[in-house]
């Protein structure tokens, strides 16, 4: 196992799910973590979890990552330069295309999309990633095709891996994408409903997927070999084969698969 033993790691959406698991990924690894999240009590457990796992140090950042004041504030505030930045803060959507206010597009937009962006923008003017700092960033399976009642979903995870992709072409900074399918985590229980409203239900895609830690593993793995892109995920994948390979065939069979 490669030791990243004083390598810097900021990490946002931290406190839950995948980005939790990367954040004990990290520690394994003997990584100084910057920990990114709403929920400062579930940060504290995860912190105390990394520190047991072996991290260097560990600092909470309790901050909304659409709380663009708040991560201009923040970002000067890093001590030295980063060694990896992991955009994995987001939300996710359940509801018609069609019955969905606009608000919610918006709001998943500002999370998935518009956060990510500008916490990147606002710690490269501050001086704390360059050329060598490694970029990952968590887009989804749902970010290579459409998927039902993921509408707003789908475009903000398809823009983040645009902007990526080109950031990495723009600057030469290593820049990994993640792809994760259906992983045992929370995101469904604060998915977005057509009204605003939380989802509040595990769905069972999510409940029967991938354990959390399995998939940071995979991920980690990937960024420390440098793949521009990383899948991570169980059956659900061989959809992104059907995609790429039989287009009309994946167009007839994904508005079967349940939504949940």
């Amino acid at each position: 196992m490669e030791q990243l033993t004083g390598k810097n790691v900021l990490i946002t959406g931290a406190s839950s799910g995948i980005g939790a698991a990367l954040a004990r990924e990290f520690a394994r690894r003997g990584a100084n973590l910057i920990l990114l999240a709403r929920n400062r009590e579930r940060l504290e457990e995860t912190r105390q979890a990394c520190l047991s796992g072996g991290a260097g140090t560990v600092r909470l950042v309790e901050a909304d990552i659409t709380d663009y004041p708040a991560i201009d504030a923040f970002a000067p505030t890093l001590e030295g330069r980063l060694d990896f930045l992991i955009l994995n803060a987001g939300i996710s959507q359940r509801s018609l295309a069609v019955e969905t206010d606009e608000s919610v597009d918006r709001r998943v937009m500002e999370v998935d999309y518009f956060g990510p962006v500008h916490l990147t923008k606002a710690l490269h003017a501050a001086g704390k990633w360059d050329k060598d700092t490694h970029i990952a960033a968590t887009s989804s399976i749902s970010g290579l095709f459409g998927f039902p009642q993921r509408s707003a979903y789908c475009a903000a995870k398809h823009a983040l891996k645009g902007f990526y992709e080109a950031l990495r072409l723009e600057t030469g900074a290593p820049v990994t994408i993640l792809f994760p399918g259906r992983i045992n985590t929370p995101i469904s229980l604060s998915a977005l409903e057509a009204n605003g409203q939380a989802h509040a239900k595990m769905d069972p895609g999510q409940a029967n997927g991938m354990d959390a830690d399995t998939c940071a593993r995979k991920c980690v793995r990937g960024i420390l070999r440098g793949k521009p892109l990383v899948r991570v995920g169980g059956k659900e994948m061989i959809s992104c084969f059907i995609y790429k390979w039989f287009p009309g065939l994946f167009f007839r069979l994904i508005g079967k698969v349940s939504a949940v």
